[in-house]
């Protein structure tokens, strides 16, 4: 979804994006798509972690220390990760960026920000539409979080406990948008400074860049990126590093390589709480949603290498059919020797 007409680029930018997907899922920086509980009692932060939620809590660790290649290579086996690097380099998956909020986003956005005269034009932007708009900011973050919550609800790509968990989210990130100081010029200013430089100094805003700095290269040149990105929206008060290193999870059940987890986390000053889905794999605990996901992309990378395979050699039998028919035409033609 998209800001309606009238919205400013600012407010399609990450603190206030209009995009409802990434706004519900700002947590999701973690790649942490979990699902919606029931329960309230407080998970006790000094019992000793059970070894998958020792594992999701790395997960998170990386990605709140901008270690996004750590987070990557904690994500999913060591067999996995390579097909994934190589799938990279072919074209065929951009993961883990597609875990990471403004997924379909990231390249408008970094070469918006990107561009030469982006910190003017952003700065002239929000003076001219949002900076003083207190009181309709605040409306929009209330209209933002209703919305969301009717949008998750009509969205049949989550479970019913996944969108019970998203609009726990929306309804925290509606009411730290509503208090945020969003529309404060000089603050504006300092974040705009900060995400235009960052993102001119990753210089990746193409598909093509991203193929040429490969998998790994991205990430490292995209951790400076997040590392700003959060320190903008710390500013406003909404820290995804304090969701991230405050995770805490205890053990639901485990049957064999599959476990479920309960697991709370601050969120806006607020708690959110969730049940997540992990399975064992080679001895080490991952996302199960996450190895579901990578199966399915790797699958359809395969198929697609496949299918030109399939195709090359379709063509080079037709040119080989073409060729050895032209030849026989051609002695055909060819004048009789005396």
């Amino acid at each position: 979804m998209r800001t309606g007409p009238g919205k400013s680029e600012f407010m399609s930018m990450p603190l206030m994006t209009g995009r409802y997907r990434p706004w519900v899922m700002s947590l999701s920086l973690c790649g942490l798509l979990l699902v919606g509980a029931c329960t309230r009692d407080t998970i006790d932060p000094d019992a000793p972690a059970a070894e998958p939620v020792a594992a999701l809590q790395q997960i998170a660790r990386h990605l709140a220390d901008n270690d996004l290649v750590g987070y990557a290579r904690a994500s999913v086996p060591p067999a996995q990760y390579t097909r994934l690097q190589t799938a990279w380099d072919e074209g065929h998956s951009r993961w883990p960026l597609t875990d990471l909020p403004l997924d379909g986003q990231l390249l408008p956005m970094l070469a918006a920000l990107s561009a030469p005269d982006a910190p003017k034009r952003l700065q002239r932007s929000f003076d001219t539409q949002i900076a003083g708009q207190a009181t309709g900011v605040r409306q929009a973050a209330h209209s933002m979080g209703l919305f969301g919550v009717q949008y998750l609800r009509n969205q049949t790509d989550y479970s019913e406990a996944e969108r019970a968990h998203y609009s726990q989210v929306v309804d925290v990130l509606s009411r730290w948008a509503a208090a945020a100081p969003l529309t404060e010029k000089q603050r504006a200013k300092t974040t705009i400074t900060l995400l235009t430089a960052t993102a001119r100094n990753a210089g990746l805003s193409t598909d093509a860049e991203l193929q040429a700095a490969g998998m790994e290269g991205s990430l490292r040149r995209l951790g400076p990126f997040a590392k700003a990105l959060k320190t903008a929206l710390a500013s406003y008060g909404l820290s995804l590093d304090a969701a991230m290193t405050g995770l805490r999870g205890e053990l639901v059940s485990q049957e064999g390589d599959t476990a479920l987890l309960r697991i709370q986390y601050p969120l806006a000053g607020e708690q959110i709480e969730a049940q997540v889905r992990m399975t064992r794999r080679e001895g080490h605990w991952y996302l199960a949603r996450t190895l579901e996901e990578t199966d399915a992309l790797l699958k359809a990378a395969d198929e697609a290498k496949a299918a030109v395979a399939a195709q090359a050699e379709h063509d080079a039998q037709l040119a080989a059919e073409a060729e050895a028919a032209a030849q026989v035409k051609e002695g055909a033609s060819a004048p009789a020797k005396p």
